[in-house]
């Protein structure tokens, strides 16, 4: 009976805690954070690719984004591709990342890892068209915002690729700077880059609802 109540008591304590965690991510969504003048502007569309736990930039693929991502060359992306039509970037976790190609991937150790603290690397990978009928959230921005978005992103990596590493036979992972935790999550990342670039992000989007909690309440997606 007492082991059943510790339990109890513990489950209690572990819910409580990610109520609050998910109730402070959305409140991080909605307070603005402090965001890069520009000139906003409709020169460029990007989009934003959501998954359950994960957000990734869908970036056109440009001269001016294969020049600014060119390192990813170094990781085996074809990013100067003629055929490639998109840009796919992420950041994440380093063990996590690189391991949990899907949820069946996903162990305890890497797990734990990421929400303690870990290494990061930025993932990039390429694709062509998108499939008739697949529109992801967008966003509009300048010329300008969208060179210093791209500047961010490639600041971001800071090493070396890593061999070996990848899920697609068109994507790679670079050494990349800051360290992943639960508070400083892929997605507060984005919301990190989006400010730099001039977009109104929040100032804490830890999870992926953030991100579009924010984007909503700035009018930008």
């Amino acid at each position: 009976m007492i082991l059943a109540r510790w339990m109890a008591r513990g489950l209690a304590v572990v819910a409580a805690t990610l109520a609050a965690y998910l109730i402070a991510a959305a409140l991080g969504g909605l307070i603005p954070g402090r965001t890069v003048d520009l000139r906003p502007g409709d020169a460029v569309e990007i989009g934003l690719l959501y998954g359950p736990i994960h957000v990734d930039f869908l970036l056109p693929a440009t001269p001016e984004t294969r020049a600014a991502l060119r390192f990813a060359a170094g990781a085996g992306v074809p990013i100067g591709n003629p055929e490639v039509a998109h840009v796919i970037v992420g950041w994440g976790a380093r063990d996590f990342y690189t391991t949990a190609g899907s949820f069946a991937d996903i162990t305890p150790g890497p797990t734990w890892r990421a929400v303690t603290g870990d290494a990061s690397v930025l993932r990039v990978d390429v694709t062509g068209p998108l499939p008739a009928g697949f529109r992801p959230p967008r966003l509009r921005l300048s010329q300008a915002q969208y060179g210093t978005l791209l500047a961010a992103i490639a600041a971001t990596a800071t090493g070396a690729p890593l061999a070996g590493a990848g899920f697609t036979g068109t994507d790679g992972f670079i050494e990349a700077s800051g360290r992943f935790h639960i508070l400083r999550t892929c997605n507060t990342w984005v919301s990190d880059m989006l400010r730099q670039a001039g977009v109104r992000a929040g100032i804490w989007t830890p999870t992926p609802y953030a991100v579009r909690l924010a984007l909503w309440r700035a009018g930008a997606g």
